[in-house]
């Protein structure tokens, strides 16, 4: 008897259906630098007008936040924690997003959820002005559980050699903006899915699943608009780990980020009462608490600074400044 690689699991029709459900939203993020189209063996971008460009690149995934989507059948905002997992990471280096390559996998592929799943890059994307120029489905039987699926996303941006920020430049008595976070992004969502097991709760007139696949926000167009402006120092994006693993990645030796607990606004999420049975050492350690995003200037800017991301939709704050130390980080 023949076999054919639709017995062993593999649909190419679906696959083909998939691509062709997921090419006009892709083609809707290209910008005058993408040079071909969907299909090619490799995508060509060109760069603009750059003196000295510098390449900044970033990969990442969406965790297990994933398996919130599968749970709930909601899979129109992964997508979008995978573009600003990684744009959000290139952005603390000055870099303008350019372009955006996704990688999805899958046991048994559907394409109606694979294109539900890429609608979010597509947003994502629109939302960084990143193109997507590329990426690839993998449809392997036997590999993942039936139902499931795998993000991960690839990210590369640019910036003028001198204008790269890496944090040498954040010096003592520099003020720190916190810019909110959309709640628990794309981290900690192996503790979170032990603390929750019914996603339909209601809780402040929104499930405990609505709650927690608000996607991560991507902070490109406000940071930008601040980096127009004003000297940025230092920037973090606060990701697995919280601001105790993240705001050091920022910091000088010698110097010391003071930040004041009492300052932050706790994203509402994290007041529910099933995060009671988790520690307070643990929640800072591993989760943002309210603060996705943190800016470090001289202190004579910190108004200017608020204020033009008020100007962009976000209300930003201070909550603490840099001293000498060698800790790199206080939170107290």
């Amino acid at each position: 008897m023949s076999i054919s690689y639709k017995d062993s699991g593999v649909d190419k029709e679906e696959g083909y259906k998939s691509v062709e459900k997921i090419k006009n939203g892709a083609k809707s993020t290209y910008n005058a630098n993408v040079m071909n189209d969907l299909g090619s063996f490799g995508a060509l971008y060109k760069l603009g007008d750059y003196k000295k460009p510098v390449l900044v690149s970033g990969t990442d995934g969406v965790g297990t936040k994933l398996k919130v989507a599968f749970e709930t059948g909601i899979y129109n905002t992964v997508g979008i924690d995978c573009v600003a997992m990684c744009i959000n990471d290139i952005l603390c280096h000055g870099a303008k997003p350019l372009f955006f390559l996704d990688y999805l996998a899958c046991g048994k592929l559907d394409s109606n959820v694979s294109a539900e799943i890429v609608s979010g890059v597509v947003e994502g994307c629109l939302q960084s002005e990143a193109a997507l120029i590329g990426g690839e489905t993998a449809e392997m039987p036997g590999f993942y559980t039936p139902g499931e699926y795998d993000i991960a996303g690839f990210a590369v941006g640019a910036v003028e050699e001198d204008q790269i920020v890496n944090g040498s430049d954040v010096k003592e008595n520099d003020v720190l903006i916190a810019i909110p976070s959309s709640g628990a992004h794309s981290n900690g969502f192996s503790l979170i899915r032990k603390l929750f097991t019914d996603f339909t709760e209601v809780y402040n007139e929104k499930t405990i699943g609505e709650h927690l696949l608000t996607p991560t926000k991507i902070y490109v167009k406000p940071v930008q608009a601040v980096m127009k402006e004003v000297k940025i120092n230092g920037m973090a994006h606060i990701t697995g780990g919280g601001l105790i693993e993240n705001v050091p990645r920022t910091i000088p030796d010698g110097l010391c980020a003071n930040i004041q607990k009492s300052k932050i606004q706790i994203h509402e999420l994290f007041k529910h009462d099933a995060f009671s049975r988790v520690s307070e050492e643990e929640m800072w350690g591993t989760f943002n608490m309210g603060v996705g995003f943190i800016l470090i200037v001289d202190a004579k800017d910190k108004k200017k600074v608020i204020e033009i991301l008020g100007q962009n939709g976000e209300t930003a704050y201070e909550i603490g400044h840099i001293e000498k130390g060698d800790e790199k980080i206080c939170l107290k």
